[in-house]
C-alpha cells in the first residue's frame, strides 16, 4: 500500500519527495512508514523494484485473448509492454536526476538471474500470444518473440518521438516488413 502510494509521487519529484507527502497519498500516519522502512532509501528501493517487477505486465499480456487476430494481440502487447518501461524508465529516471544513487551492497542487489528470469517470463508470454498462428509463420513463435522484444526496447530508447513507431506501425514491420510491395527490389 505504501509502494503503490509513493510510485506516482517518486516518478514527479524523484528522491525528493517526502515521507509526509507520500504518508498523506497512502492515507497513513508518517511513523507508519517508518515501521515498515528502516528509511527513505529503503522505500525508494522498493519503490525501483516495484517498478521494475514485470508481474503486473505479465498478467496484461495472459489477459489478452489467444482468438484475436495475432496483429492485435500483438499491438495489445507492444502497448502493454510500453506502458511497462515507461513506468520503469519515468521512476528510475526521477531517482537518477535526483540525485538518488545509493551505493549498493551485495545484500542490496537482486538474486541472481532475476532479470533474466523477468526476461524469459515475458518472452514466453509474447511466445504464447503468437503461438495460435504457428501454422502460417516462417520463423518459429520464440524467435518472433525475441524480435518483437527487441523491437520494443529499441522503440523505447529513442530519443525522439518524431521517428518512433506506433504500437500498430511496429506490429506490421515485424508482421510484413518495411517494403511497399512484395515485388519491390531489396
Amino acid at each position: 500500500m505504501i509502494v503503490a502510494a509513493a510510485l506516482p509521487l517518486v516518478a514527479e519529484h524523484g528522491a525528493a519527495v517526502t515521507t509526509g507527502q507520500i504518508a498523506r497519498a497512502a492515507g497513513i500516519g508518517e511513523g507508519t512508514i517508518f515501521r515498515v522502512f528502516t528509511d527513505k532509501d529503503e522505500l525508494l528501493d522498493a519503490c525501483t523494484a516495484e517498478a521494475m517487477n514485470p508481474d503486473h505486465v505479465l498478467r496484461e499480456l495472459a489477459s489478452i485473448p489467444l482468438d484475436d487476430p495475432l496483429a492485435a494481440r500483438l499491438i495489445q502487447a507492444a502497448e502493454a509492454l510500453h506502458a511497462h518501461l515507461e513506468r520503469m524508465g519515468t521512476v528510475i529516471g526521477a531517482l537518477h536526476a535526483s540525485g538518488h544513487r545509493r551505493e549498493r551492497t551485495s545484500a542490496d542487489r537482486p538474486a541472481p538471474g532475476s532479470r533474466q528470469a523477468s526476461m524469459k517470463a515475458t518472452r514466453d508470454a509474447v511466445t504464447e500470444l503468437i503461438e495460435p498462428d504457428r501454422a502460417v509463420l516462417r520463423l518459429e513463435p520464440e524467435k518472433i518473440a525475441a524480435v518483437f522484444l527487441g523491437m520494443l526496447s529499441i522503440r523505447s530508447g529513442l530519443a525522439s518521438h518524431e521517428a518512433e513507431a506506433s504500437p500498430d506501425e511496429l506490429v506490421d514491420i515485424l508482421l510484413h516488413g518495411t517494403l511497399a510491395a512484395s515485388g519491390s527490389p531489396a
